[in-house]
């Protein structure tokens, strides 16, 4: 009998791991990417707040890290996996892309050494890479190496998403993919694949390819150097793709900042593109030949679309005069409009590179894959030492960094507000009201994702109308009390007039109450 992935990692990392349970144990959870997610730390969803503060969770690493290892020698990926890839669910499988660099030394053409490969796994954890038989490599067809149109074309970070509006079935995969182009030197660039079974792949356009590169009048983008496939996203009908940039904007910054190009149908990309998440320490130029030094943002934003918001990994660049010096991490970043990306916590770590020996030492790289299964949320995650730009060591592998599902961090009661000594305070409310929340076609069903309640904590849940007065039935002596631990609690209101028509804007009106309030730990609230 094949064990649960989830039942083995809840054994490895121990119960503290997954303090929270089900409220509705024999009920199945329900996918949080179909309902409207807000998330504790998301001051735009829920912008007025007393007497609580937001504490962020840091995951763990999978102990089986990598989960998905480089292959043998002669093999496509034998040098390295690069986790610039992403990871789709669909059914009861995995896929995941990534790109494979071989270790033919022989051959001198770089971009010629690059190609996208694919891995699929059935829980998530244990993945294979299947014999696909499209691409010739080393006189056999015998990888899984994707087969992509025009080849060869080399690219080193790939983004995949699936597009069920697309009435063309030819397209219901799309990949934003990097490759290189021949300016005055080599330049990055965006070359966008669709795709019918996310295996064979073709761009909508003639091209031409020389040693594995764009011609300059093939590009879609303006032909400036830029890193395009950080992330790939669909927000309100635009698609962006989101990547590396340290050319000037309307404002100037230091280094490598986050930019986003869009288009409307993915064939066609606008000319003109948006800065989307600079760290402070990039308002302070450095000045010219010295890019590499400083506090930067790596790679773009790789992201999971939860419908009313964007969740995203970027890296954490700690620039150095010399590469030998330089080391990435990654933070967490979020977005309310599609474009804007921000930190929950200013210059908080989301997850730290590993220590020297060990597999993902030196740097970290974003790969566009999170996914809840059962208790969990897995965020996948790859490897890249810079220190070793200049020389050619082995690299990558996808690993695994853990947390309770769907807890990336918190809303807790702030105990520095009662005031110590002789400057006692009288007692202070703790609670939050959200933003109004549209409700057209939804029933108002709400759910909590949290830990610590019981008997003498719990969670007093109202509506409000957009002017944040009480609605019968739904506030005051009406109001729901949420007193179980969950990641879906649902509230529950009894009243008959509970039962009536909702106005099409509402806001949510939390309170933690008793005596043990203290104890609660509020992940995020949920309208399905």
């Amino acid at each position: 009998m094949k064990i649960p992935s989830a039942f083995i990692l809840s054994l490895l990392l121990g119960a503290d791991c997954f303090s929270g349970i089900s409220a509705n144990a024999e009920e199945p959870l329900f996918d949080e990417t179909q309902a409207l997610t807000l998330f504790a730390f998301d001051e735009v969803s829920i912008p007025h707040v007393q007497n609580l503060r937001v504490e962020m969770r840091s995951p763990k690493k999978h102990p089986a890290n990598p989960v998905l290892r480089r292959g043998a020698p002669g093999s496509p990926d034998a040098k390295g996996v690069q986790f610039y890839g992403s990871i789709l669910r669909e059914g009861d499988k995995f896929r995941l892309w990534y790109v494979a660099f071989d270790d033919d030394k022989k051959n001198k053409v770089a971009s010629e050494r690059w190609r996208a490969a694919y891995a699929e796994s059935s829980d998530g954890v244990n993945w294979t890479k299947p014999d696909l038989g499209l691409v010739e490599y080393a006189g056999n067809k015998h990888n899984n190496l994707i087969l992509t149109d025009p080849a060869p074309l080399g690219v080193v970070n790939v983004k995949v998403l699936r597009d069920d509006e697309d009435p063309d079935p030819a397209k219901r995969y799309k990949i934003s993919s990097h490759v290189y182009f021949r300016n005055t030197r080599r330049l990055g660039t965006l070359a966008p694949f669709v795709s019918a079974d996310g295996l064979n792949w073709r761009m909508e356009r003639e091209v031409e390819t020389v040693k594995a590169e764009l011609q300059i009048k093939d590009v879609v983008l303006p032909p400036i150097h830029f890193e395009p496939s950080g992330g790939l996203y669909k927000w309100q009908g635009m698609f962006y793709a989101s990547g590396q940039n340290s050319m000037n904007a309307a404002q100037p910054y230091h280094g490598r900042v986050a930019r986003v190009y869009r288009s409307a149908d993915f064939k066609t990309w606008s000319q003109t593109s948006s800065v989307s998440l600079v760290r402070d320490a990039q308002h302070t130029l450095l000045g010219a030949g010295r890019s590499r030094e400083g506090e930067q943002t790596h790679e773009g934003i790789s992201v999971w679309n939860r419908g009313n918001m964007l969740l995203g990994i970027f890296g954490i660049w700690h620039g150095a005069k010399e590469w030998k010096d330089v080391t990435i991490d990654l933070g967490l970043a979020l977005s309310n409009d599609g474009i804007r990306f921000r930190q929950p916590v200013h210059e908080w770590t989301f997850l730290k590179r590993g220590d020297d020996g060990e597999w993902d030492q030196g740097g970290l790289i974003q790969g566009q894959g999170f996914e809840n299964i059962g208790e969990q949320t897995l965020v996948y995650y790859g490897a890249w030492d810079p220190r070793h730009w200049e020389e050619e060591p082995d690299r990558g592998g996808v690993g695994i960094a853990m947390l309770p599902r769907d807890r990336f961090g918190d809303l807790i009661v702030e105990e520095a507000g009662k005031g110590t000594g002789d400057y006692q305070l009288p007692e202070i409310t703790s609670e939050f009201v959200t933003a109004a929340i549209p409700m057209r076609g939804r029933e108002g069903l709400f759910y909590v994702n949290a830990d610590g309640l019981g008997d003498e904590a719990g969670l007093k849940v109202e509506l409000l109308d957009s002017l944040e007065k009480g609605l019968p039935g739904y506030s005051g002596a009406d109001a729901a009390i949420v007193k179980t631990s969950g990641f879906q609690t649902p509230v529950l209101w009894s009243t008959p007039e509970s039962k009536g028509k909702l106005p099409d804007q509402v806001c949510l009106r939390v309170t933690f109450e008793g005596k043990r309030n203290t104890q609660i730990r509020l992940s995020a609230v949920y309208l399905r």
